[in-house]
């Protein structure tokens, strides 16, 4: 199935639920960033729950930026997710790998940490950017996500995250999102309700391994509540912004003393990108053109 996000509701607009399925764009990630198969899941379920988070926004501009710093020896992770869409991300030691968990899975608790914060930044499109910080809970992410939106966005919520890896790769990820919105929220029953069909699932990837579409998973946990599935399937995907003109301009910024520098010493300049991984040359030419540009704009003022 395509990687693509899907919205519903239900119990009469009192339920929000979101689901995604990133698996491709997941395995994307991995093969640029090398990822080891405990990373793959740190970070694929970290950029499912960046586009979840962004579903809800506005503005076509819209993004979210989530940052994972825990104690664990994966270090931080960074995902920048948008309303259109599209996703990015790394982590700082990508081939960290762990024995399983206790339970036989992927140990992304213990390469995460269960020692540190998750801070999230929503970009709404206009005016300063709305951030928060909680502790994490787990490291399983997952939980820590969870944790954020009931404590920072005082909404009562259930996020199941997951990634299927092996030795061919990534063959399943995404997730879904559950809240309970303001009118439903002091219903009981209703919360109850939802608690132990979410405490029943086995997990998210084994449903998408059975191909399953969300469609189909929404029914089973809210066909009798009033499901409404909105109109219009989302399609997602890895993208990154960064370009060759983005190079030159943050050279520029450098000033013609540092450019001369780079010119003299290593005959040029190189910078890869730290979300895709593309790397980007400007040579001797190159550099010697911004340094005229800086000094025929030092000469106008």
């Amino acid at each position: 199935m395509a990687d693509q996000l899907v919205r519903a509701t239900a119990a009469d607009g009192g339920i929000r639920c979101v689901g995604a399925i990133t698996t491709r764009l997941t395995e994307e990630v991995r093969q640029r960033h090398k990822l080891s198969y405990v990373a793959t899941a740190a970070l694929g379920r970290t950029m499912c729950a960046g586009l979840l988070l962004a579903s809800s926004m506005k503005k076509p501009e819209s993004r979210v930026n989530i940052r994972v710093r825990g104690d664990g020896p994966l270090g931080g992770i960074l995902v920048d997710a948008g309303l259109n869409g599209t996703v990015r991300g790394y982590v700082e030691n990508p081939s960290v790998e762990l024995p399983p968990n206790k339970i036989g899975k992927l140990d992304v608790g213990g390469a995460v940490g269960s020692n540190g914060f998750l801070y999230v930044i929503r970009d709404v499109g206009y005016g300063y950017p709305y951030s928060s910080t909680v502790e994490l809970v787990s490291g399983e992410i997952g939980d820590d996500v969870t944790h954020y939106l009931v404590n920072s966005e005082q909404t009562p919520s259930a996020l199941v995250l997951g990634v299927f890896v092996g030795a061919d790769g990534v063959t399943a990820a995404g997730g879904l999102l559950l809240q309970v919105l303001p009118k439903a929220a002091r219903d009981e029953e209703l919360v109850a309700t939802l608690e132990s069909r979410l405490a029943g699932l086995s997990g998210f990837t084994p449903l998408l391994r059975k191909q399953k579409s969300l469609p189909a998973i929404f029914e089973s946990l809210l066909g009798d509540l009033g499901l409404q599935i909105l109109p219009g399937v989302q399609m997602l995907h890895f993208h990154c912004g960064c370009s060759w003109e983005r190079l030159l301009g943050a050279l520029k910024l450098l000033g013609s003393a540092e450019l001369k520098d780079m010119i003299e010493k290593d005959g040029g300049a190189e910078a890869t990108c730290e979300f895709c991984k593309d790397v980007f040359h400007a040579d001797v030419s190159d550099l010697q053109r911004l340094i005229d540009d800086l000094k025929q704009e030092s000469s106008v003022r």
